[in-house]
């Protein structure tokens, strides 16, 4: 058994690059090392900004032998009456790299046939790993690589040095002009620049030794125990942000956290407007007090050992100063005008080269929220509030802050809104409208936050969808699966009487005489009924819904949300129970028959038995007695229904033939069938369950 270390040494990498590059090179490293049939018993993988190092311990010192035996032939056709091979037996004994001497006769369920036998010795684990490291290195990818000099090779940032080491040797391996050799280099400024690794196993020490936590875990665990130890020190409160830390975490290599502090005058200044250069631009940790007021202090973490702190503090102080002078400068500049008076520079501003101006958007966004208030059948008051928001919503875009902080849009909205006097409703409207922002962000709180967040996200979508801009793979530059997805959970969050379907023929409609009538025909409807057919899919996968019954709902009308998921939620706990068994066993039966009958009008002149008319009658009283149950969306009762047809079918069955030689009797029989199968419908295509 064996170790072996592979270290990729570059220039910095970005921060945003590694968990992702860390994954792939452990998914390549195992996948090749599979199919090489080469066993170990753990792989992990390290990174900083200036590596990527992959470890796999317990490696087998060589392949496993392979043993392959390949049919070939039958007997027959192999060997002539005397036993001699024919050039069936020849050509195949060639093609397998075998002497035909060598074949061997097996018996097998259609008869006896020959079979090469081929064996492979596994190679030296060593060998190996000069052939596969190289591809693997290759393969990994990265956002934005790059090419450097004269090589066609890409990388997130140039290879500077390789090492590859089995135990104690060398795993030789040439790319991009460098040889991979046993040395590495420690921290930039604190640690040797040429480290002999002694053993793959050394390798963590030796480094540490120089002043790289090469494993991300154990720095991210250090990064935060310092960020915590110097909040304590000024009796301070920090936040928990993993996003921020992990970020932090791939800028250095040997972190030393420090605390450093502003002006309390900016403490003035609006949280945000503080936070946000804090945290986005200077990757610092703001700190609260323990009443959780924000505090005029800050935590960063440096590259690097405690020496110069002072130095340090003196020049993350100075950038921020200058951060929190133009905020403050941006503040009182956007102050001197009212939120509504930057409306006209929207019309200046290209939402999308094909769909207009954010001024034209502005106004399809409030025409959606005016047919949405009228279809929710809200009061006067309320809508007149959504409306200005609505109106409101994107006029922070053309304000310093925003121009300077993008993130702050909404944010800043809301605050501009209440010092120009609107009410706190619409100021909270604008802050709500562009969430959820990302996964797992918060919905809208307010019907007016909820309902400009709607328009603006169908708007955004239809009109995409209408100029052939959809989301392919993993590109989705216009973020559409959040705002379609967006959509959805606001809808079940406020339990909204919407259809999805509608919401879409409304939002495209704004778009006459912007985007060519042709493509806003039903091609694009479906398109997009499609797209949303997938987000639901994952809704109601979340809530852990199991595959049948999700197929069950969605391949009926889906586009009413609350709908489709009261039916996932009775169907799911209802699948089980006896009285639903029995329901689906006479709807299998009925719908294996009927499948090909289009459900024609059924005539009582052509029952032939007494079952007949039975079934028939249940058929219609059931159908009568589902009616208030759909609208009050109880779908237990629906299948309580619907299982009261069970023993009139089961004597239907018992009585009369359905596929009998009359046509007229046996289309009506099918009839009967397909009516019971299109009142399943009402609960969703019971074809689908398992």
């Amino acid at each position: 058994m064996a170790d072996y270390l592979l270290e990729i040494g570059t220039e910095e990498i970005p921060a945003k690059f590694m968990t992702g590059a860390l994954a792939q090179l452990k998914e390549l490293a195992v996948n090749k090392l599979q199919k090489q049939r080469i066993k170990f018993d753990s792989i992990r993988t390290m990174g900083t900004p200036r590596r990527l190092a992959l470890i796999v311990e317990g490696m087998a010192d060589k392949e496993e032998d392979l043993r392959l035996e390949v049919r070939g032939p039958a007997k027959k056709a192999a060997f002539d009456s005397l036993g001699q091979p024919t050039k069936a037996a020849l050509g195949f004994a060639r093609s397998q790299g075998v002497s035909v001497e060598d074949l061997v006769v097996r018996d097998s369920e259609n008869g006896e046939y020959v079979y090469a036998l081929k064996e492979t010795k596994g190679r030296p684990t060593a060998e190996v790993l000069a052939e596969i490291v190289p591809q693997l290195i290759k393969e990994i990818n990265f956002p934005k690589p790059m090419r450097w000099g004269a090589h066609e090779m890409r990388f997130a940032r140039p290879i500077r040095w390789l090492v590859s080491l089995l135990d104690e040797q060398i795993i030789p391996i040439e790319m991009v002009g460098l040889h991979a050799d046993r040395i590495t280099r420690g921290h930039r400024f604190l640690g040797e620049q040429q480290i002999v690794i002694e053993h793959p196993l050394t390798y963590e020490a030796q480094l540490k030794d120089n002043y790289v936590l090469v494993d991300q875990d154990v720095r991210k665990a250090e990064c935060w125990r310092q960020i915590q130890a110097e909040a304590d020190k000024i009796q301070g409160k920090l936040q928990e942000d993993e996003k921020l830390l992990e970020e932090v975490v791939f800028l250095l290599e040997w972190p030393t956290a420090l605390v450093g502090s502003f002006s309390a005058e900016y403490l003035s200044l609006p949280e945000e407007v503080i936070i946000t250069p804090m945290r986005e631009h200077q990757r610092y940790f703001p700190v609260r007090n323990q009443e959780g007021n924000l505090l005029n202090r800050f935590i960063t973490v440096r590259n690097g050992n405690s020496e110069y702190l002072d130095l340090v503090r003196a020049g993350n102080e100075k950038v921020l100063k200058a951060r929190l002078a133009d905020a403050r400068f941006f503040w009182e500049e956007d102050l001197k005008t009212k939120l509504e008076d930057y409306l006209p520079r929207l019309e200046k501003i290209v939402f999308q080269e094909s769909l207009g101006t954010v001024a034209q958007k502005t106004e399809r966004v409030v025409n959606i929220v005016s047919r949405l208030a009228e279809k929710l059948q809200l009061d006067c008051t309320l809508t007149q509030k959504a409306c200005r928001a609505a109106q409101l919503a994107k006029a922070d875009l053309v304000t310093n802050m925003v121009g300077e902080f993008p993130e702050l849009q909404g944010i800043m909205g809301r605050y501009y809104a209440l010092e120009s006097g609107e009410d706190q409703a619409v100021a909270q409207a604008i802050l709500e409208h562009y969430q959820p922002r990302y996964a797992g962000d918060d919905l809208p709180a307010s019907l007016e936050g909820a309902l400009v967040s709607i328009a603006d996200k169908m708007d955004t979508l239809v009109g995409c969808f209408a100029i052939g801009i959809e989301p392919t793979g993993s590109q989705d530059p216009y973020a559409l699966r959040r705002q379609a997805l967006g959509v959805c959970l606001i809808i079940l969050e406020h339990q909204f009487e919407l259809n999805l379907n509608e919401l879409t023929e409304i939002a495209l409609a704004n778009y006459q005489g912007i985007v060519p009538s042709a493509n806003l025909g039903q091609e694009t409807v479906d398109k997009i009924r499609d797209f949303f057919q997938a987000r639901i899919k994952n809704i109601l996968t979340e809530k852990e819904h199991k595959y049948d019954v999700i197929d069950a709902v969605l391949a009926v009308e889906n586009g009413d949300l609350l709908t489709t998921l009261k039916r996932a939620e009775v169907l799911s706990r209802m699948k089980d129970e006896t009285e639903f068994k029995e329901l689906l066993t006479i709807f299998t039966r009925a719908y294996n028959l009927s499948k090909k009958n289009s459900g024609g009008k059924i005539d009582p002149s052509y029952f032939e038995d007494d079952t007949e008319k039975l079934l028939y009658e249940a058929l219609a009283r059931t159908e009568e007695k589902l009616n208030p149950f759909l609208t009050q969306r109880n779908f237990t009762e629906v299948i309580n229904e619907l299982s009261t047809l069970t023993g009139y079918v089961n004597d239907f069955f018992t009585a009369v033939m359905v596929m009998c030689e009359d046509d007229k009797v046996r289309n009506n029989r099918l009839g009967l069938l397909r009516c019971l199968v299109n009142l399943t419908q009402k609960v969703g295509d019971l074809s689908k369950i398992v």
